[in-house]
């Protein structure tokens, strides 16, 4: 069974059909088994949305769970035990959305697609055009 997690660059760009999406993470993500992503991607796309700062995803934030849910994407809630490890990651990574993303990677053992090369650095199978 073929498994990723999504960040929320991926996700959003699925949600869209995005032409940006590179052709391989869309194929890996066409003959996926399970496209999963975590709940903590709604809360980073609402907050930039209400920022002013992705104004190309407000048309989607108020029916993004739904969207989902029909799109058959399986969200994975937060944990306690994500929180923690996310927080006492040993990576110098700050942004508090990717750090959340590479705990819930590294806990439900799934390979991310992902355009950013930060998740590298802490041992995290990451697909996007290579």
């Amino acid at each position: 069974m073929t498994s990723y997690l999504l960040d929320t660059n991926a996700f959003s760009m699925a949600l869209t059909d995005d032409p940006r999406l590179p052709k391989r993470a869309y194929t890996r993500m066409r003959e996926a088994d399970c496209l999963a992503v975590s709940v903590i991607s709604f809360y980073e796309i609402g907050q930039k949305v209400r920022a002013g700062k992705w104004p190309e995803m407000a048309a989607y934030v108020r029916r993004l769970e739904q969207r989902a849910g029909s799109d058959g994407f399986d969200l994975i809630p937060l944990t306690a035990t994500a929180c923690l490890t996310a927080s006492m990651l040993d990576w110098r990574h700050r942004d508090p959305f990717d750090r959340m993303i590479a705990a819930v990677a590294l806990l439900e053992t799934l390979p991310v697609i992902s355009s950013d090369r930060a998740f590298d650095r802490i041992g995290i199978e990451r697909h996007w055009s290579t």
